[in-house]
């Protein structure tokens, strides 16, 4: 048996972060997926799926996410049931998100770059912190090794390893 889902798309508003009665975090939130072709009229349409996420990750979707942001989810479909208010019983589709990854960063979702920093549900909290620490640490021009500040690289023959 095989349960993967894989999805592209953007936010449709904020990830709703809650905690459960143990403070274990959830996040809840729908991606806008564009479908590959085109209807009968020639126009693009666009699916709306709910999805949920678990743990750490959902704090560091939460927090570094906005309506709008380009991700990308793995994780498995899911469908369940609750009885509402009228007690009648309602059926919930949604996709349990395991890893997501940012397809833009924070700075281009103006600008339209796209770069990558994947994430994966991990219970240990210090491997999540350190991953996010890392991935979005502030870097200045003088912190980048391969910034030339408009010298001229020269690279001779003897200096290269092949």
């Amino acid at each position: 048996m095989l349960n993967v889902c894989t999805l592209t798309g953007r936010l449709v508003k904020e990830v709703d972060l809650r905690y459960t009665s143990n403070g274990k975090a959830v996040g809840s939130f729908t991606l806008a997926v564009d479908r590959q072709f085109k209807n009968a009229h020639g126009e693009k349409e666009t699916d709306f799926i709910s999805a949920v996420i678990w743990g750490k990750s959902a704090e560091v979707l939460a927090n570094f996410t906005k309506k709008g942001s380009l991700i990308g989810i793995t994780g498995r479909l899911q469908v369940r049931t609750y009885e509402n208010n009228e007690g009648r019983k309602v059926w919930v589709t949604e996709v349990v998100a395991e890893n997501f990854t940012f397809l833009e960063s924070k700075n281009s979702q103006n600008n339209s770059n796209t770069g990558g920093s994947n994430y994966s549900q991990v219970d240990s909290q210090s491997n999540n912190q350190s991953r996010s620490q890392g991935n979005f640490k502030s870097h200045k021009q003088e912190e980048d090794p391969f910034l030339t500040h408009g010298q001229t690289i020269s690279v001779d023959d003897d200096s290269l390893p092949f």
